[in-house]
């Protein structure tokens, strides 16, 4: 990902922070593009919380810099705090107050006039599908309701950077569809948002920027596409007979640098590709001329859980940290 921090809203560099003996961040750069979702990926303890805490001005950094909407986050702490929105694991509300009570609330924190804070809450409300429940206590509401009447309060004024640190734990999947269109509502409106998750779908059909961060720095970055290419995928071809797997696997010998996988009980083989000379076309023409009439030939890209796995398994494999120091 080729992003200067001219074009970005959001900009780290060289980020650390260090809580006792357990190192959070060592040496974090981010670029985050203005009007994009840009999902932040880690394992537990990778260091995707403290990193927001800081953007929010809610953790003091030891050492880097950076800015949010052009202010940096320690010397004009004040100014970043009215660009931003922070939705944490935890829903923000209060449990005792009706939805439309909360955020009225919110509005008149705001600083939205008494009529106008009434007209937004409403009209929220009513767009997100929570107008029939706006005045029932929150503490009635489902968990997926929560979440959603806690995002949309964000929405009353439309901020310039929502910060979202894992916003659909324990959803289920009708909820998290639902904080989905929500997101993309709010970037719709020109908001930039920067998503942790651990959730590798969710990213993938958010996020149009993704970092994937392990032990408090950056070992991988792009669009979900450049991450999944960076792996490459695979070609399964699946033969009608028994005695056609052995020919077909001479007749792909050689195109990639490993034999392929042969799985017999669904006789298919599985060929990595990456170079040139791997590609459907080729794979087809060596069947053809080797008498193999196949009964599928399909291309399959990674997923992006495996693009997740290989990154974090090879940073793990070169990195000579204690595990017990990462946060």
């Amino acid at each position: 990902m080729d992003i200067r921090s001219s074009d970005a809203i959001v900009v780290t560099e060289g980020l650390r922070k260090r809580f006792g003996r357990t190192q959070a961040l060592a040496g974090l750069d981010l670029a985050v593009p203005a009007g994009t979702i840009f999902g932040v990926l880690g394992p537990n303890g990778a260091g995707k919380t403290t990193a927001i805490r800081i953007l929010a001005t809610l953790t003091t950094v030891d050492e880097g810099r950076a800015t949010v909407a052009g202010y940096d986050v320690v010397r004009q702490s004040r100014q970043v705090r009215r660009h931003i929105r922070l939705t944490g694991q935890h829903a923000a509300l209060d449990e005792d107050l009706t939805g439309r009570e909360n955020l009225y609330i919110f509005a008149r924190l705001l600083h939205l006039r008494r009529a106008e804070a009434r007209r937004r809450a409403e009209e929220l409300l009513e767009r997100f599908g929570l107008a029939d429940a706006a005045d029932r206590l929150v503490r009635t509401y489902s968990g997926g309701m929560r979440r959603r009447l806690d995002l949309i309060s964000s929405m009353l004024v439309p901020p310039a950077v929502l910060f979202l640190d894992e916003p659909t734990t324990g959803l289920d999947p009708r909820s998290r569809n639902e904080i989905w269109d929500t997101t993309r509502e709010l970037v719709a409106q020109g908001a930039t948002v920067l998503l942790t998750t651990q959730y590798l779908a969710e990213a993938d059909q958010l996020a149009q920027h993704i970092a994937v961060i392990d032990g408090g720095r950056v070992i991988a970055s792009g669009a979900p596409k450049e991450l999944k290419a960076r792996i490459g995928g695979r070609i399964d071809v699946v033969v009608h007979a028994d005695h056609d797997i052995d020919v077909a696997q001479r007749a792909l010998a050689g195109m990639a640098r490993v034999a392929p996988d042969v799985d017999h009980d669904q006789r298919r083989l599985s060929v990595p590709f990456g170079s040139e000379s791997m590609s459907l076309p080729e794979v087809v023409r060596r069947l053809d001329a080797a008498g193999v009439n196949p009964a599928d030939v399909a291309v399959r890209l990674p997923t992006l859980d495996e693009v997740f796995l290989t990154l974090t398994d090879a940073a793990a494999g070169s990195d000579d940290r204690n595990p017990a120091t990462r946060l």
